[in-house]
């Protein structure tokens, strides 16, 4: 008790206290790198220019040592109100600050210069700082995880979401990326320019099953955010789920789908209207199956069962956990395309609970840096707000429109709008073509292509949409339909569901 009463005593900072404490416990020495604080230290009071390099990377509380730490904001004060730095012009501010005598005067800062070993390994010897204040970091962190969970005051899923939260912010420092040569860049453009090559689609991205929107984002693009925004009963839901339908299916594309609006039954109730083509009502169950149409649905749920389709229909998910999710998805399951239905429906950090504007805003950056560190696209769904019903006219939807907060067209690569005239009573257009069935797709803003608009058709029965020009037949038909035999793939279809 004496030794830890002495510990407090000799240190400042709170989480300071927490790693010497925590250290004592367990018989180790908090993570640290004296030496290394005294050659950095050292290095910027002889190089006048190493300062500028350091300085953004690294911070005061990177060192363990208290008074390094001051000799440092010493130093970035220094660099941020642009005036040299030696060991005379630092002494100089830490006096200004009363502070010299207490890191051992200018003794110690001449000191500190005999400790440099080479200046040139001061960005090397940087990330072995940045390396050991993580380290302390996650202790810090664990003792706090730690003594909340004795807490019975705080709820679980609160702890759970600070704690991730928490995590999730040291991940991003350790994952910042260096600056590298236009030369290494151009070596993965062209590999990937290379690669397209070989395609026989003209995409240069993962397809959408969409021939129009394909053609218009030529499929979509690695660390991409887009964001597909429509009004409450326009088939949002239904244009994403035929999509993922169409990758896992006809491309053999990984696909995840986080569904927060509806549980993954539903949405599985919904894949099979669109793919066998019976009437909801049947398969809802609200009326019974005919003999012929359990034959068409065993024939055509096959494709289904071995569809590379993960579906997640956790209800309220944070943020934190879709990239924990995410990240295990895309590591275990080669997963190449993350939807998310919608994002409104996603929980914040829990500090802005109650600012949701600030809240969405948040989560709309988190999916954007999420997209970019996974490098797969990332589809979220978004309400609008009700200023296209208030607005008259064909009540077209615009970007403004994007309900809670303007991040979204910020952050968002591509923002995709849905827009079906039917629906708000508009039977033709103005050259008196029948508007019935049609849905318009209004990409709104491509960062890296062109904006445009096309048609689509929407085929309610089925719940799914088709390009304009495909037909196939309406399988939603009481007549029996005939199929080639069927002996082998039911062979295949009992192995899967054996293996489910």
């Amino acid at each position: 008790m004496a030794n830890r009463a002495l510990v407090n005593k000799k240190v400042k900072g709170k989480d300071q206290s927490q790693v010497e404490m925590v250290g004592l416990d367990m018989g180790k020495v908090p993570p640290q790198a004296i030496d290394i604080e005294e050659a950095v230290l050292g290095a910027l009071l002889l190089e006048p220019n190493a300062s500028l390099d350091i300085v953004g990377a690294v911070k005061p509380e990177y060192f363990y040592k208290e008074n390094h730490r001051k000799i440092f904001a010493a130093i970035s004060a220094l660099v941020s109100s642009h005036n040299p730095v030696d060991m005379y012009t630092v002494a100089e501010e830490l006096k200004k600050n009363e502070q010299l005598d207490e890191i051992g005067g200018p003794y110690y800062l001449s000191q500190l210069t005999m400790r440099v070993a080479a200046a040139s390994h001061l960005e090397y010897h940087s990330k072995v700082l940045t390396q050991k204040f993580i380290q302390r970091e996650l202790i810090n962190t664990s003792y706090g995880i730690l003594r909340d969970a004795f807490d019975d005051t705080i709820p679980a899923d609160e702890l759970l979401d600070t704690s991730q939260q928490k995590l999730f912010e040291l991940g991003e420092m350790n994952l910042r990326r260096d600056t590298r040569p236009v030369r290494s860049v151009l070596g993965d453009v062209l590999d990937e320019l290379s690669d397209v090559q070989t395609r026989d689609d003209g995409l240069s991205g993962i397809p959408s099953g969409f021939t129009s929107l394909d053609r218009m984002t030529l499929g979509w693009q690695k660390a991409d955010l887009v964001v597909i925004a429509a009004r409450p009963s326009m088939g949002k839901t239904a244009f994403v789920l035929t999509m993922a339908r169409n990758m896992a299916v006809n491309h053999n594309i990984p696909v995840a789908f986080f569904s927060l609006e509806m549980p993954d039954s539903q949405l599985v109730k919904r894949l099979l209207v669109s793919e066998t083509g019976l009437s909801s009502e049947k398969i809802r169950g609200g009326k019974k199956l005919k003999s012929f149409e359990w034959e068409q649905l065993n024939q055509r749920i096959i494709n289904l069962t071995k569809a590379p389709l993960y579906i997640d229909d956790t209800p309220s998910l944070s943020i934190f956990e879709f990239r924990a999710k995410a990240r295990r998805l895309v590591a275990g399951m080669g997963v190449k395309m993350l939807i998310i239905d919608y994002m409104q429906l996603m929980s914040g950090p829990p500090e802005l609970r109650g600012m949701r504007e600030q809240e969405v805003a948040a989560i709309s950056r988190s999916l954007k840096a999420i997209a970019k560190e996974l490098n797969v696209p990332v589809i979220a769904l978004s309400q609008m707000n009700r200023s296209s019903e208030t607005r008259g006219g064909t009540r077209r939807p615009q970007l403004s429109d994007l309900r809670e907060s303007g991040a979204i067209e910020q952050d968002a690569d591509i923002v995709i709008f849905l827009y079906r005239p039917e629906y708000y009573g508009f039977k033709e257009d103005d050259s008196g073509r029948s508007l019935e069935g049609i849905a318009e797709v209004i990409v709104a803003k491509h960062r890296n292509g062109a904006v445009g608009e096309f048609q689509m058709q929407f085929r309610n029965s089925e719940i799914r949409f088709l390009d304009i020009n495909e037909g196939g037949p309406d399988f939603a038909t009481d007549e029996p339909v005939t199929y080639a035999s069927r002996m082998n793939q039911m062979n295949d279809l009992n192995d899967n569901f054996n293996g489910l």
